[in-house]
C-alpha cells in the first residue's frame, strides 16, 4: 500500500493547477480519496464534524444492498436453471454456454451453479452501468471543476438491481445516461436533484421500450420462455397464483434481479435504520399507507377486477414494493427532509402504489411511479412544514 501511496503522490503535481493533466484533477482526486483519507484534514476546533459523512453514508447503503445483490445472483441463476428444466434444453445465451463450459451443469439445487449463472447476467449489466454512468459523472466533474461524488456508487448498484436479467446492454447504457444526465446533472449534480436518478433511468426505459421492459410478463434468462410474476397472476382472473407467500418473501420468484426478495430488503432496512442512514418514518409510513389503501379497496370489492381482493400482506412481497420502500423512497436527496413531512411523503407512496397496481391496468407495477410522483411533491411538503414551524416560533416570541 505504501508503494501505491508513493505512486499517487508522485503523479499529483501533474494534476494540480499548471500540470499537464490539470483538467483531469477530479478524476485523480476521486481515486486518491477513495483509496486513502484526505492528506489535509481539518485540524481547527471551529468546525463541527459528524461521524457519518457522505462517504460513510454511501458505503453504508452499499453494505445494506449486499443481501439484495447476493439474492439477485442466486435467484437469477435459479430461475434460469428452472427454465432450462422446463423447456428440456439448454439456453443459447452466452451465459448458459459459459456454465456448460465450466461444467457446472443446470441443477437448480446447486448453490454454486445458481450463483455463477446469475453473476453472468448481473455483473455485465453492473459493469456497463459503472462504465457509462461513471463517464458522465467524471465528464461533468471536469467541466464544472468539482470532485466526483460518491453518490454514484449507490446509483450504479441500485440501477442493475431493478432491471430484468436479459436487458440489452445498449439499453442499460442509454438508461443510466438519461438517469445521470437528465435526472441529476442538469439540476446541478448530487444534492440538487429532485428525482431519484436510478428511478429516472428505469422510468425512461419503462416508457421508451414498453414492449421489452414492462407488461404482465417478465424476461427470464431462457430463449422462448416467459413467466408471469405473482403480481400479473393476481391481476388475471383466469390464472392461479403459482407461488406461495413464503417463496415471494424469500425471493424465489421471477422478477427484476434485485427486487424479488423482501427478506433481503428487510435485512437492508435493519442496517439503514440502525445506522440512521435510512428513515424508519418513511418506511413505516409506506407500509401504513399500503395497508390503509388496501383495506379500503378490499372493502369496496370488484366483480371484474381481482386486484381489489388482494390482501395487503401480498403487496409487501411482490413487485418492487420492499426494495422501493427501503432503498428508493428513503433517498435523502429526493425524499422529504422535515420529520413530519416524512410521514406524509411515505404514506402517499403507499397509497399511490396500491392505487396504480389495483385500479390502473396499464401499469402492472406502481412502486416506481409512486416514488417519482412523491419526489416531485417532496419540496412542497417540506416547504409547508418549514413555514408552519417559522410561524409557530414567531408567534411564540410575540410580546
Amino acid at each position: 500500500m505504501k508503494l501505491l501511496r508513493n505512486l499517487l503522490d508522485k503523479q499529483e503535481e501533474n494534476f494540480l493547477e499548471g500540470g499537464k493533466f490539470e483538467k483531469l484533477y477530479p478524476l485523480y482526486e476521486t481515486i486518491d480519496t477513495f483509496l486513502y483519507t484526505p492528506s489535509s484534514p481539518t485540524k481547527s476546533a471551529s468546525h463541527i464534524r459528524d461521524v457519518m459523512d457522505l462517504k460513510r453514508m454511501m458505503m453504508t447503503v452499499v453494505i445494506a444492498l449486499i443481501p439484495a445483490v447476493l439474492m439477485a445472483l442466486y435467484n437469477t441463476g435459479l430461475q434460469a436453471n428452472l427454465g432450462i428444466q422446463t423447456i428440456g434444453a439448454s439456453s443459447t445465451h452466452w451465459q448458459a454456454q459459459v456454465i456448460d463450459w465450466l461444467g457446472l451443469g443446470h441443477d437448480p439445487s446447486s448453490l454454486l451453479g445458481n450463483m455463477v449463472f446469475g453473476a453472468l447476467y448481473f455483473l455485465p449489466v453492473y459493469m456497463v452501468t459503472l462504465a457509462v454512468g461513471g463517464f458522465w459523472e467524471v465528464l461533468f466533474a471536469i467541466v464544472r471543476k468539482h470532485e466526483v461524488n460518491e453518490g454514484f456508487l449507490v446509483t450504479s448498484l441500485l440501477f442493475p438491481l431493478i432491471l430484468p436479467p436479459n436487458i440489452p446492454y445498449w439499453q442499460v447504457a442509454l438508461g443510466i445516461s438519461f438517469g445521470v444526465v437528465i435526472g441529476k446533472e442538469v439540476f446541478g449534480g448530487v444534492g440538487m436533484n429532485i428525482l431519484n436518478p436510478a428511478l429516472v433511468a428505469r422510468a425512461f426505459l419503462f416508457f421508451a421500450y414498453p414492449a421489452q421492459i414492462s407488461g404482465d410478463k417478465v424476461w427470464v434468462a431462457i430463449d422462448g420462455l416467459s413467466q408471469a410474476t405473482p403480481l400479473a397472476q393476481f391481476a388475471d382472473k383466469t390464472m392461479a397464483v403459482s407461488y406461495s407467500w413464503m417463496d415471494s418473501f424469500l425471493g424465489f420468484i421471477p422478477g427484476s434481479m434485485g427486487e424479488t426478495s423482501a427478506l433481503a430488503c428487510l435485512i437492508g432496512a435493519v442496517i439503514l435504520i440502525s445506522s440512521k442512514v435510512g428513515s424508519w418514518k418513511i418506511m413505516l409510513s409506506v407500509v401504513v399507507g399500503t395497508v390503509v389503501t388496501t383495506l379500503a379497496l378490499n372493502a369496496m370489492g370488484s366483480s371484474t377486477n381481482p386486484m381489489f381482493d388482494m390482501p395487503f400482506y401480498w403487496h409487501f412481497v411482490i413487485g418492487g414494493f420492499a426494495f422501493g420502500a427501503v432503498f428508493m423512497a428513503t433517498d435523502p436527496v429526493s425524499a422529504t427532509m422535515t420529520e413530519t413531512g416524512k410521514y406524509i411523503y411515505g404514506f402517499f407512496i403507499g397509497f399511490f402504489v396500491v392505487l396504480v397496481r389495483v385500479v390502473n391496468p396499464a401499469f402492472p407495477e406502481g412502486m416506481m411511479l409512486a416514488i417519482l410522483f412523491m419526489n416531485v411533491f417532496a419540496p412542497i411538503i417540506d416547504r409547508y412544514f418549514i413555514n408552519k414551524n417559522i410561524k409557530r416560533r414567531l408567534a411564540r416570541n410575540v410580546v
